[in-house]
């Protein structure tokens, strides 16, 4: 078996060198080799050079390595995000074009209630007033332009579009609540009126004697005679308050007066029996007595009257078919 040795031999520093003999087995030729000292600091400084490098160069393949890694989970990353995003993006672009759809029918229902309502016509806002009207009011459905992808932006704006519409609807909206308060306002105070009016006839019967003058101009009587049968029912003939209910020295007999406001009442005499008490509110057709013949009277009828302003009027002038 062979043997390695090592010699050194000292003179100075820079002369000094290592001798290396290889002695083989069984009787070989030996073998020296000679290393001065400055190649084995060369030779260790190479090493330590190859050494440093081989890290360095280990080390930054397996920094790019773990860093390109990285890279490719963070691009990943990034495209699934993006992908998410982009989706949730194009929901919520559906989601505002079906409120685009539904601010339509709304501004449909407006202009029908504005019609309702009698108001005028609302301007459209500058969006839509800007689009030229189809002939003829013909209805078309042609569509095209090429195919883009919703942005932020598209959204956004088609969001602010929505909320100027919003805007605008509420506006009009309360004009036409206002104009319905109004109609309603005018039309309840012509029912009160025309409740007030005293256009119903107080009895069923014919006209025994009209207003004016009678009996060859000896008598003028105040009011008209409906006669009928005894028991027949005498109705107010418009809504007011009573302000007399029972019996009448003056000739009326068993009478009834209501005043109906605006200076006009009315006056219900021979009756029968009567039904209702001073201070009570009547309905235009409600139930006030019995046809009778009490006071001055010659037979079953009801003596009926109407005062306007402070002076007799003739009630055919208010009595309509009702």
């Amino acid at each position: 078996m062979g043997a390695l040795s090592l010699d050194h031999r000292s003179s100075s520093d820079e002369n000094r060198e290592y001798l290396i003999k290889i002695i083989p087995d069984k009787g070989e030729k030996m073998h020296s080799i000679r290393l001065p000292m400055h190649l084995i600091k060369y030779g260790a400084a190479s090493c330590a050079a190859a050494a440093v490098l081989f890290v360095g160069s280990f080390g930054f393949s397996v920094y790019s390595a773990f860093t390109a890694a990285s890279d490719k989970q963070e691009l990943h990353d990034l495209r699934t995000v993006n992908a998410t995003q982009q989706e949730q993006l194009t929901q919520l672009a559906k989601k505002a074009n079906e409120l685009q759809d539904e601010m339509e029918k709304v501004n449909e229902i407006e202009q029908e209630l504005r019609q309702m309502a009698g108001a005028a016509p609302a301007e459209e806002p500058q969006d839509v007033s800007a689009q030229p009207a189809a002939p003829s009011g013909e209805s078309f459905d042609g569509q095209g332009g090429p195919w883009i992808e919703p942005s932020v932006s598209h959204v956004n704006n088609a969001l602010d579009n929505i909320r100027n519409r919003l805007a605008y609807s509420r506006a009009n909206l309360e004009n036409v609540r206002e104009a319905l308060k109004e109609q309603q306002r005018v039309i309840g105070y012509q029912n009160q009126l025309s409740a007030a009016l005293p256009s119903l006839w107080p009895a069923s019967g014919e006209v025994s004697s009209p207003f004016g003058l009678r009996w060859g101009g000896s008598d003028f009587h105040p009011g008209i005679d409906i006669a009928n049968d005894y028991g027949t029912p005498i109705v107010a003939a418009a809504s007011g308050t009573v302000t007399a209910a029972g019996w009448n020295s003056g000739g009326y007999g068993n009478m009834v007066d209501i005043d109906h406001g605006n200076g006009i009442w009315t006056r219900y005499g021979h009756a029968e029996a009567v039904v209702v008490t001073v201070g009570e509110t009547v309905q235009k057709g409600q139930l006030i007595a019995y046809m009778g013949s009490t006071g001055f009277s010659t037979g079953p009828h009801v003596h009926y009257e109407v005062h306007a302003n402070g002076e007799l009027v003739n009630p055919i002038l208010y009595l309509g078919g009702e």
